[in-house]
């Protein structure tokens, strides 16, 4: 019964994938329970391997249950056939080996080839090659440690070798450690493990490209208190800046007034507020990045001149006279660059009503290879979305769903697309 593989949603982001979860000594060992359920809830199949001392931190019969399968604690373990559990564990269709937490002292056998226990014995034998038809098997490491461990020239030492041994290392993270210290040396949280994960297995398919994204709304002030804006949320322009870092891309996010965090990976933020704020941002960003995608929801006009102090109602009905101006048109100025500093554009449509009209006149309008339709009233906020992909050879719908699926998507889409790299480029 314990050994029946999971079926997944092939829908789930981790769905067919099978991952070797080892735990080394730690407190942290206590997320590693959540990390295990954020791996079959995504789809994956997980098989547990610890260390004696994991096993000091949570017993085997918890990662047992979480995960459906038996774990492994030692080399010598008499329920292998062949008594090598070292050797099978990364045979039997493994497509990574994720150990959080990794302690100190584990990563210092990684990095020496040391092999004290199953679990570094198994990392030591572990497929390196597609030697005998088999498939390598990549190895990622979570540090968990005390502060001071972890900024120790031998920790440091030990670290640049697993990564120069061709490791991943994710983290750690900063904050309370559980010695009472703060500093770096935090476990990554699950939630951010298992996204971390989902992103390692993405298709690299803008490896090296230079990716400026645009997202959020923008806000023009009326006066200090006031001003016009729009119900963007920015969900789709950071799900984009998230999938174009996954697939590879060096990614710079020039963000409107928006509550979200920073996606992980390679994205380098700059907050803006209005439409002018952003094409200042973005004009210098264009020249030096080869893709371009206007997720914005900028806004069309502001007005002529904001009062310096606030707009005050007096009880005589009378309303403010105000005047408006034009906003620049950031993709169009993006997009009548020089050919040497022109980057690949790509546009979004927010509209109302006939959207896929209202998205090719705006292709023929802005001069940009693809226009990305949507209802805009109809997804402002939300988490899923509904795209039309636009160009001068016509349109296709993206089947709907969550926005992050479809920026994975499009970015697919705008990587079978865009033109060799332009020499001068950076990177």
């Amino acid at each position: 019964m314990l050994e029946a593989p999971l079926t997944p949603s092939p829908s789930l982001p981790l769905s067919g994938k099978h991952i070797v979860l080892g735990l080394s000594g730690g407190v942290a060992c206590y997320k590693s329970a959540e990390l295990a359920r954020e791996l079959v809830k995504a789809g994956a199949t997980v098989q547990v391997v610890m260390t004696d001392a994991a096993c000091r931190f949570i017993t085997p019969a918890t990662m047992q249950a979480l995960t459906n399968r038996r774990v492994f604690t030692n080399q010598w373990d008499e329920r292998e056939p062949n008594h090598m559990p070292h050797i099978n564990l990364t045979r039997e269709g493994a497509h990574a080996v994720v150990v959080a937490p990794a302690s100190a002292d584990f990563i210092a056998q990684v990095a020496q080839g040391r092999a004290d226990e199953l679990l570094a014995l198994m990392c030591l034998a572990r497929p390196l090659s597609g030697a005998a038809g088999g498939k390598p098997v990549p190895l990622l490491l979570a540090p968990a440690m005390n502060r001071e461990m972890w900024a120790h020239p031998a920790t440091q030492r030990n670290v640049a070798q697993v990564r120069a041994d061709g490791a991943t290392v994710l983290g750690p993270a900063a904050g309370d450690q559980a010695c009472g210290e703060i500093g770096d040396g935090r476990m990554l949280e699950a939630a951010e493990l298992r996204d971390e994960l989902i992103a390692f297995f993405q298709p690299k398919l803008l490896a090296g490209r230079d990716v400026l994204v645009t997202a959020g709304p923008t806000f023009e002030a009326i006066d200090p208190v006031r001003g016009i804006t729009n119900h963007s949320s920015g969900k789709m322009g950071f799900a984009i800046a998230r999938a174009a870092a996954e697939a590879g891309a060096r990614v710079t996010l020039v963000a409107g007034p928006v509550h979200l965090p920073t996606p992980r990976g390679a994205v380098r933020r700059i907050d803006v507020r209005s439409a002018e704020q952003m094409l200042a941002a973005v004009l210098p960003e264009a020249k030096r990045h080869e893709i371009f995608v206007a997720t914005a929801a900028v806004a069309d006009w502001r007005p002529a001149n904001a009062a310096e102090q606030k707009l005050k109602k007096d009880g005589s009905g009378r309303v403010p006279a105000l005047s408006f101006v034009e906003n620049p048109d950031i993709l169009a100025t993006v997009a009548k660059l020089p050919p040497a500093e022109r980057p690949f554009c790509v546009g979004f449509a927010a509209e109302s009503h006939d959207i896929v009209r209202h998205a090719r006149e705006k292709l023929a309008r802005k001069g940009v290879p693809l226009i990305v339709a949507n209802n805009g009233p109809a997804t402002f906020g939300r988490d899923d979305n509904a795209l039309v992909l636009v160009d001068a050879q016509g349109e296709r719908e993206l089947p709907p769903g969550d926005k992050l699926a479809l920026a994975r998507a499009l970015v697919a889409e705008i990587a079978a697309r865009v033109p060799p790299r332009r020499s001068g480029a950076k990177g």
